[in-house]
């Protein structure tokens, strides 16, 4: 009795379990803010802004990506409609720059210079710093853009519509991979965006896959026939130059930054991409 009688009361203000609707509405506002860093899209204000949001919104990052994915593809469509698969490509492709301000194809570039030119850290992270164009930059962003725009080009439109909305989001969620998979790299006092110098835990990277599945569930609903007629074989070798891509910038940033950085999440996306589209494009006999 004298026990029960000593036990504190419940504070009034001890911390509740958020609900279902806060927690729905926390997720919209992460959304919102990865949609604000990775897009130029227009995003609603927010009346007050807590740095984390950047960091915590990381696992949105394939949704921003699916939205890409369905814009391109929408204008890869429209395009097809009015000219040659060619051009379609070409349009769609510099629709997605502009629409991202060519975030990821900037990151490509300084990785393409710092890691081409520096034989050390310290100097790799100094080009990379620098706002200047070099060789190994110029040529590792036109053999993206070629790539990019050729392969969809040499795809039926329709495979190319399913290769554009899988691609972008599947991409970012590889890109972001890499913050589970390493450390930070860089110089945290130099970098772009300080609060996404954290790492990604297993857990949130898994979640961010169910961006992944929605996609392929919508891919399924809306052109049943195309993801048919691209086959199993096909999609396998897609997903699996994917994943090389991916781990040969985990192991080259590993070796050569002891970590991730910006820059290197950028190049990830991009080469991931393509990897996407070449196995998406490729005609081989055991296919």
């Amino acid at each position: 009795m004298s026990q029960s009688l000593n036990q504190p009361k419940p504070s009034k203000n001890a911390p509740t379990r958020p609900t279902v609707g806060q927690l729905i509405k926390y997720e919209w506002r992460l959304l919102l803010v990865a949609m604000q860093f990775l897009t130029r899209l227009p995003v609603p204000s927010f009346s007050s802004y807590d740095p984390q949001w950047l960091h915590q919104s990381s696992r949105h990052f394939p949704a921003v990506g699916l939205l890409i994915g369905l814009l391109c593809a929408g204008v890869f469509w429209l395009g097809s409609v009015l000219f040659t698969p060619l051009v379609a490509a070409v349009i769609s492709t510099v629709f997605g720059i502009r629409l991202t301000g060519a975030f990821h194809e900037d990151g490509l570039a300084d990785s393409c210079d710092g890691l081409g030119g520096g034989l050390t850290r310290e100097r790799t992270l100094t080009i990379m710093k620098d706002s200047r164009l070099g060789t190994y930059g110029v040529l590792g962003l036109v053999s993206a853009l070629l790539l990019k725009v050729t392969l969809l080009a040499s795809m039926p439109p329709s495979v190319a519509i399913v290769a554009l909305i899988i691609g972008h989001t599947a991409s970012r969620l590889l890109c972001i991979s890499l913050l589970a998979l390493l450390p930070y790299g860089g110089e945290i006092e130099h970098a772009k965006a300080k609060p996404m110098a954290q790492q990604l835990t297993p857990l949130q990277g898994l979640l961010s896959s169910g961006w992944l599945l929605l996609a392929g569930v919508l891919v399924t609903l809306i052109f049943p026939y195309t993801v048919q007629q691209i086959g199993v074989g096909q999609w396998l070798l897609a997903l699996l130059l994917a994943l090389i891509a991916t781990d040969y910038m985990r192991r080259l940033l590993r070796r050569r930054l002891d970590g991730y950085t910006g820059d290197g999440l950028g190049a990830t996306q991009q080469l991931s991409e393509v990897a996407i589209y070449v196995g998406l494009a490729a005609s081989l006999p055991f296919i």
